[in-house]
Parts: structure tokens; C-alpha cells; sequence
């Protein structure tokens, strides 16, 4: 009987220990409530000449490019673009809990016949790595409160996901769900933004600084998580069937403003995005009972707009 009766008590007061959410508490806001708050000045108008609109037979994938960051793949991707190099290629790898990459099919395998690529154009073949750039003072660095693993520093610039280290005088931007990166060989030059990636699934922040990532999809990402995985070693497809199309991809620039979509993101550097990613760090209602206290850097959405609606990047 004394054995039941010390149980009882120690689980009395281990069921004690357990902070619980009281009714008076006040609930975190959610994400809907703060950003409907939010106001007008607070959202960002990416440049129509940073936007690409990629076409796959199940829709549109929006991806903004980070000319701050990587200023010579994004022109070099701008050039490929005007040419209409992308029209006709297709997504040829995707690889679970990783990449969705497009490019040429051609250039799959360890030695691609050079006669059989599709031209360049004007575009150039290799470009110097830009991994990382010296930090600029006028860029607006929102620092995140709780630090990060991968680097000294992180936080966002611009509406990118961001890493710095202040001794060396190096920011970058970080491989989080949805960065679009620049595949290359192992030559540190053979990058030229004809054949992309982007991130599906968790974070693979060892990839930072060892690729350039040239931007980050704003709208349309479940059109390229979801597509089935590659059945071959790195999620190659095996068969040209199983290839997604790519029907074609233009700049935001190159179209009549009516036809160009209204895209708005919010500001990292807002009063509205501090409140979003506290509540996140700090939520606490019915079901979330302890606060996490913390929050990492990709697991932060930077929240988006199109004509108003709210988008699920």
C-alpha cells in the first residue's frame, strides 16, 4: 500500500512540474491575425526583373532571383531566359527529402556529348563561384534572436534566409526549404545557372557556401515537392517519360503588366515579421502548452501574397 501511495505522489508532483496553459493566459496570435494587422508599407514589390515564372503542365512556379547576393548567375540566368533556353527542358532529378533539379537531359551523366546540349546563346559557360559576398551595411539584416549552427550570425536580408560571420566579413545566403541553387561540377566555375535546384525537403545547410544560390520560389513549391522521386542513385529519372516538362520560363519583365502577377512579400526588416517569428519562438495556446523559447532559421516562412490572397510558397 505504501509503494501505491508513493507512486501517486511522485506522479502528483511530476504531473505538477509540467507547466500548463491556463485559461487566463492570453493565446499567441496566429500567422493570420498578426499579418492581418500588417500594414500596406509593410510589403515589398519584388522587380519584375527579378521574377521568373516557370511553366510546368500543372502550373506556375514563381521564383525570385538574389542579384545582392549572386549578381553575375542571376544576369547569366536572366540571358538564358531571354533566349528561351529553359523552354523544352524538364525536371530531371528529384530526390526524396532533398532537390528538384531542371536542365537539359543532355548534360545527365559523366560525360555529356557536347554536340547534343542545347546552345547557351548568349550566355556565358562559367562564371567565378559566388558563394558568399562581403557583408554590405545598406543591405537590411534582421538578425535572428537565437543564433544559429552553421554560421556566427543568421537572419534575413531582403527576404532571404541569410548567414554572416563577422570576423571574416562574409554573408550568405543559406540552403532553407525553397532556395533555389545553381548546380555545378566539381570545378568551382562550372556553374552558369543552366541547370538549377530547389530545395523540397529539410534544410541541407552543409551545402552553404559550396553552391551559389541564385533565389527562392515564392509560389508554386508543392508543384515540385510532390513530383514522384527518382527511382535511380540521387533521384534521377531513369526513362524520359517520367521527365516533368518544363513548357517554358520568362522574366515577370518581359510581359504586359496586366499579365504579370501581383506579388507582394513581406519585408523581413517589419514590425510584422518580428511579431511573427516571436510568436513562433513563443507560441503558446490549448494545445501548445510549452513554448518552444526558440526557433531556427529555416523554420520561419516568409509570408507572400499574390493579388492579395495569401500564398503557400
Amino acid at each position: 500500500m505504501r509503494h501505491h501511495l508513493a507512486a501517486a505522489v511522485a506522479l502528483a508532483l511530476g504531473l505538477a512540474s509540467i507547466p500548463a496553459f491556463a485559461a487566463q493566459d492570453k493565446p499567441t496570435p496566429s500567422a493570420k491575425e498578426i499579418l492581418a494587422a500588417s500594414q500596406p508599407s509593410e510589403w515589398r514589390t519584388p522587380d519584375p526583373d527579378n521574377l521568373l515564372y516557370m511553366q510546368l503542365p500543372a502550373g506556375r512556379v514563381v521564383i525570385e532571383l538574389a542579384p545582392d547576393f549572386t549578381p553575375l548567375h542571376a544576369a547569366n540566368i536572366r540571358t538564358l531566359v531571354r533566349g528561351h533556353y529553359f523552354d523544352g527542358l524538364s525536371i530531371n532529378r528529384v530526390q526524396d527529402n532533398f532537390v528538384a533539379q531542371w536542365d537539359d537531359p543532355e548534360s545527365d551523366g559523366d560525360r555529356p556529348d557536347p554536340k547534343k546540349l542545347k546552345p547557351l546563346g548568349r550566355a556565358q559557360r562559367t562564371l567565378p563561384p559566388e558563394y558568399t559576398r562581403a557583408i554590405d551595411p545598406k543591405l537590411p539584416w534582421t538578425p535572428l534572436p537565437d543564433g544559429d549552427v552553421y554560421a556566427p550570425e543568421a537572419g534575413f536580408v531582403e527576404g532571404f534566409p541569410a548567414a554572416r560571420d563577422p570576423a571574416t566579413g562574409r554573408e550568405w545566403l543559406t540552403h532553407c526549404y525553397g532556395a533555389v541553387g545553381v548546380a555545378r561540377d566539381i570545378a568551382p566555375d562550372s556553374g552558369n545557372g543552366s541547370s538549377l535546384y530547389a530545395v523540397i525537403g529539410q534544410a541541407p545547410r552543409a551545402l552553404d557556401r559550396n553552391l551559389a544560390i541564385a533565389g527562392r520560389v515564392l509560389e508554386g513549391m508543392p508543384l515540385l515537392s510532390s513530383l514522384p522521386r527518382g527511382p535511380a542513385p540521387m533521384g534521377f529519372y531513369t526513362r524520359a517519360s517520367q521527365r516533368v516538362p518544363i513548357l517554358s520560363v520568362r522574366l515577370a519583365s518581359e510581359l504586359p503588366p496586366a499579365q504579370r502577377a501581383d506579388i507582394r512579400v513581406l519585408r523581413t526588416d517589419s514590425a510584422t515579421f518580428a511579431k511573427l517569428v516571436e510568436a513562433k519562438r513563443n507560441r503558446r495556446d490549448a494545445f501548445y502548452t510549452v513554448p518552444a523559447g526558440k526557433v531556427n532559421l529555416c523554420s520561419i516562412d516568409i509570408p507572400v501574397r499574390d493579388g492579395g490572397k495569401p500564398v503557400i510558397p
